[in-house]
């Protein structure tokens, strides 16, 4: 089963990992925290096989899921940030890097437009990689 889980950054810097309360159809809850979206990632996934162990010691049945992450801006930004660099997807976007910083650091919000330009190009660029070839 696909579970939607929520990355986003806090306003003290960290970030957290959640399960959609509204759609969530497992038996149980986990949650992520840590200094970075990475940290709150593997601390999601570490509370998950830990309730696995725990509903197993129990004898309670364990919904097995799949999660498909869901990230804010700063989160993605933070994540990606080893692969894409504010400079690149300044250039890919359109959209300064100062500002792309900004949103990063929380010290502004993007509007819902900018986070639906953000995603397109992403999806574009995702895209057009897609149809790379390359020769040996």
């Amino acid at each position: 089963m696909k579970v939607k889980a929520f990355i986003e950054r806090g306003n003290d810097g960290s970030y957290g990992v959640y399960i959609d309360l509204k759609d969530n159809r497992l038996n149980y809850g986990i949650i992520g925290d840590g200094k970075t979206a990475n940290e709150a990632i593997e601390d999601f996934h570490h509370s998950y096989k830990e309730m696995k162990e725990l509903y197993a010691s129990e004898n309670k049945y364990f919904e097995e899921a799949e999660f498909e992450f869901k990230y804010d801006t700063a989160s993605f930004l933070s994540y990606y940030s080893n692969v894409l660099s504010l400079a690149g997807l300044g250039r890919l976007t359109g959209i300064a890097q100062g500002q792309l910083s900004h949103y990063v650091t929380g010290r502004r919000k993007p509007s819902p437009k900018t986070v639906r330009k953000i995603e397109k190009s992403l999806h574009d660029f995702a895209a057009e990689i897609a149809q790379v070839e390359l020769m040996s």
